[in-house]
């Protein structure tokens, strides 16, 4: 278990994180959010969940303690515990004009709506520079977590605001696994000191965190590949896969191992290793 984290901590110069105050199984000590720069006026990133009374307090305290104002709110993807506390903030932290809130756009682009409508985001795109005094943020698009998954470099520290794409303990969920692969190695060729992630503590070296997130997905990636080749007359359902790939995990488990182990069948089916049939049910088979 990593050390416990203050709900509020000056990590450098630059960058104060603020815990979102909602623990749980998927939020880890909770939603980490960080104020950016050096002046009277901040970048804020990342919002944690609606209706967390404490959090508000907390951002209110930061705020107070380093004698600055938000600048523009910017979240890393859409889900609610990283964009679900900006109606909150826009309520009870009071600014001279109306908060400024980016990201990037979902893909395909759909309608997004802040609460009831009254704020509209403002859509950034992949290479985007964002600045305030004291820090320079480039956007890079990391798909695969979500679809409007956005990492964020921090120039003048050469360190990573990495969102979910990765944790500072544990492993993360994705929606593609193609598509995540490919951000972790764009991730890895930027050559980044250190890693602020959305979730768990500071990662000090961010290259071998990132090769350690591609390296894990490669031996699931493995051992599929090897069962399909050893019995390549057969093709398998991805349940009859689970219980060979997880014959040691519970089987209340398999239900979202199963989840994890299909979307590693349909990247390795986009990249031609594979091929699925229906016969009712989708089975899998590897290409000779």
């Amino acid at each position: 278990m990593a050390a416990t984290l203050q709900r509020i901590e000056r990590l450098s110069s630059r960058v104060v994180r603020v815990l979102g105050c909602n623990p749980g199984p998927m939020t880890l000590q909770g939603t980490n959010t960080y104020l950016i720069g050096t002046g009277p006026r901040r970048i804020l990133i990342d919002t944690g969940e609606p209706a967390i009374p404490e959090y508000i307090t907390c951002l209110k305290q930061a705020l107070n303690e380093f004698n600055t104002e938000i600048q523009e709110i910017i979240v890393t993807h859409w889900h609610l515990d990283h964009t679900g506390g900006i109606r909150d903030i826009c309520k009870n932290i009071k600014n001279d004009t109306t908060y400024c809130i980016k990201k990037l756009p979902r893909n395909p682009q759909r309608e997004e709506i802040i609460g009831d409508g009254e704020q509209q985001y403002v859509y950034l795109k992949d290479g985007d520079v964002v600045k305030t005094e004291g820090a320079t943020l480039r956007v890079i698009h990391t798909p695969g977590h979500t679809d409007d998954h956005m990492a964020l470099l921090l120039e003048e520290e050469n360190a990573l605001f990495s969102g979910d794409c990765i944790l500072g303990e544990g492993t993360t969920v994705f929606e593609d696994l193609y598509d995540y692969m490919n951000s972790l190695k764009k991730l890895l060729t930027i050559r980044a000191d250190i890693i602020y992630p959305g979730h768990g503590p500071v990662i000090h070296d961010a290259e071998a965190k990132i090769q350690e997130y591609i390296s894990h997905r490669n031996i699931r990636e493995q051992q599929i590949l090897t069962i399909l080749r050893d019995d390549f007359e057969k093709s398998f359902t991805v349940m009859e896969l689970v219980k060979i790939i997880y014959k040691n995990i519970p089987d209340s488990l398999h239900k979202m191992a199963e989840r994890n182990l299909l979307l590693h069948l349909k990247k390795l089916e986009k990249e031609g290793m594979i091929f699925s049939n229906t016969d009712p049910d989708t089975k899998w088979k590897a290409h000779l």
